[in-house]
């Protein structure tokens, strides 16, 4: 698919003709992708007007909420180059084993009163030891049964059998994001592979459990770079996508990195993950706030997901302003999976 030469269309009208396409079932290639991202920011509303409308095709104005509990903090063994948690860091972080039931079941009681849709059980870990396994095991049917709450565990890399307990036990999802183009993969981390984080997707698939997978941007990386990973993970039918902005922190590798990010940027990215994946949740997560910043509401015209308070590592911005952000657009919180269906696009 190739985008209309803007000489004969109207930047309202090339979005909008691009946004028909994909809902038609066209898939975006790369060169519509990087027009997108390299777009004049005059085009701006009109690029989000056409994201909207695939969104509202698929998920109408509804939000959906998670929360993130770091079960296990620090203490990582790997050399992911963005991670305030991993071994070459030197960022002050908390540190510390698997939680106990008790905190674990308070983080969910918290996300249960805030009308949070899916809790998020994340470990630092090149992956899980027997020991964390078992704890995941025993508190997720108890979370399930107390709160209703749906289960997203973020674990590290696993093996097909673990993915298979994850199953049993009542896990609904299983984060293990790209994190970025395979062409750029090992400029960020050497301690394993993008291919070991295909294996863990392709175990995690198998075992009949909904893929959440998404990555960072801001690390260095090209504009090809970013298309790349938005397609790659179309073609690996991801249910769940957090897009991340590198948080700088420092300490870090890449504490440097990240700094042209700014909300007119971040909205393109949106906006062309968007019409790469068109059916998938798509999530603004970590580096929403500093990224963002004022625009922060424009963001969900092109997504339908947020992370509720803080991250695992950094803050983030109080419940209660995310509340009134949604109220103010009009939007809605729900906690159903199902899309809607039968809208039509605007024209």
């Amino acid at each position: 698919m190739a985008i209309v030469e803007e000489t004969t269309l109207t930047a309202e009208n090339r979005w909008m003709k691009l946004a028909h396409d994909v809902l038609a079932g066209a898939r975006l290639s790369e060169e519509d992708g990087l027009a997108i991202l390299r777009s004049s920011d005059d085009e701006l509303l009109d690029l989000l007007s056409a994201a909207f409308a695939i969104r509202k095709r698929h998920f109408g104005k509804t939000v959906q909420l998670y929360q993130l509990m770091n079960a296990k903090s620090g203490l990582c063994p790997e050399d992911c180059g963005y991670c305030s948690q991993s071994k070459v860091s030197d960022a002050e972080i908390p540190k510390y084993n698997f939680l106990s039931r008790d905190k674990l079941m308070q983080g969910a009681e918290i996300a249960a009163e805030r009308g949070v849709k899916t809790y998020c059980i994340v470990i630092s870990a090149r992956g899980p030891n027997e020991r964390e396994m078992n704890a995941v095991e025993t508190i997720v049917p108890e979370i399930k049964q107390k709160y209703d709450l749906k289960i997203c565990a973020c674990l590290g890399l696993l093996s097909q059998d673990q993915a298979e307990r994850l199953k049993a036990c009542g896990v609904d999802r299983v984060n293990h994001n790209v994190n970025t183009s395979k062409d750029y993969y090992e400029k960020i981390c050497s301690t394993h592979t993008y291919e070991d984080r295909i294996e863990t997707l392709s175990a995690v698939r198998n075992a009949g459990i909904e893929l959440c997978s998404g990555g960072i941007v801001g690390m260095g990386e090209t504009d090809l770079d970013v298309v790349r990973m938005a397609n790659e993970l179309r073609d690996l039918n991801v249910e769940s996508i957090p897009v991340n902005f590198l948080n700088p922190i420092e300490g870090t590798p890449l504490h440097e990195q990240g700094r042209d990010l700014t909300p007119r940027r971040c909205l393109k990215i949106l906006a062309m993950y968007r019409f790469a994946n068109p059916t998938s949740e798509l999530r603004i997560a970590g580096g929403r706030e500093i990224h963002l910043r004022s625009l922060q509401p424009l963001g969900l015209y092109a997504a339908n997901s947020i992370f509720l308070g803080d991250y695992l590592t950094t803050s983030g911005q109080q419940a209660e302003d995310d509340y009134r952000m949604l109220e103010d657009l009009g939007f809605e919180v729900t906690k159903c999976d199902e899309a809607v269906v039968g809208q039509q696009p605007a024209s």
